[in-house]
């Protein structure tokens, strides 16, 4: 079978690794979704790559696309490189091949000899073949995973730089920071500028507090109401109301 023009496929020596993924014997069912298969890469294989990122795992969006960080965090990521200057030199792969079900699955299985072989394999070949000046990690995993591959001789003579960052879909304090109240509006009105609700007036010092006042006394049953506010009275039903209702008397 020839591959399409379009996409020649890993070149040398990265086919041998692509080739050779861990499966399910590897990356456990009950942490990893193993069924969306694995998802290497993103970047640079051409020996150009100054700069390696080290994320944390695929989703979604990279399961679509079958390339790392093209998401939420591929976007902030992308953008960090652009203020750098970087916009070809780099290249990015994952702590896991496979997207993990919550971080406790990846943090169970961060130190598992299968896939931190694996892992150190792809950090080796790429920094053997491209001249990686500087190694930004994301999030705590990916920190965590770089600071294995540095314990094996090809991690120890690797004399780049290396920056540990927070995960790119960590909030940033612009989007937490709470919108100031507008003095011009005031309170418990509508936000559309319609005059809902009286300014609030000042207190008059004899003013008694609702807590403190007394109770207002109930109008007596027999209190005489002025002739404007006299209710309608109803016709005393206690002797018969059949003699007071329109119509013939009702029958006994």
């Amino acid at each position: 079978m020839t591959s399409p023009p379009f996409c020649p496929g890993y070149p040398p020596p990265f086919d041998v690794l692509v080739a050779s993924f861990p499966g399910s014997t590897v990356y456990p069912q009950d942490a990893f979704r193993v069924e969306w298969g694995p998802i290497f890469h993103r970047g640079r294989l051409d020996g150009t790559a100054q700069v390696l990122i080290l994320g944390q795992d695929p989703a979604v969006h990279e399961t679509v696309t079958r390339r790392i960080l093209v998401g939420v965090a591929g976007q902030r990521v992308q953008g960090l490189l652009t203020r750098l200057g970087l916009t070809r030199s780099y290249v990015m792969v994952n702590t896991f091949l496979y997207s993990v079900f919550g971080q406790s699955g990846g943090t169970g299985h961060i130190h598992d000899p299968g896939i931190t072989t694996y892992r150190n394999q792809w950090l080796t070949t790429l920094t053997a073949t491209s001249p990686v000046t500087a190694v930004i990690t994301l999030g705590t995993l990916a920190a965590d995973a770089f600071a294995q591959w540095q314990q094996t001789p090809a991690g120890a003579a690797y004399t780049g730089h290396h920056a540990a960052l927070l995960h790119p879909p960590f909030p940033s304090p612009r989007r937490r920071r709470a919108k100031p109240r507008s003095p011009q509006r005031p309170r418990n009105c509508s936000r559309t500028g319609t005059p809902l609700c009286r300014p609030s007036e000042p207190r008059s010092p004899n003013r008694t507090s609702h807590k403190t006042a007394a109770p207002t006394a109930k109008p007596s049953p027999t209190q005489t109401f002025p002739p404007s506010r006299r209710p309608t009275s109803r016709p005393d039903c206690r002797s018969g109301c059949a003699a007071n209702e329109t119509g013939p008397p009702a029958s006994a």
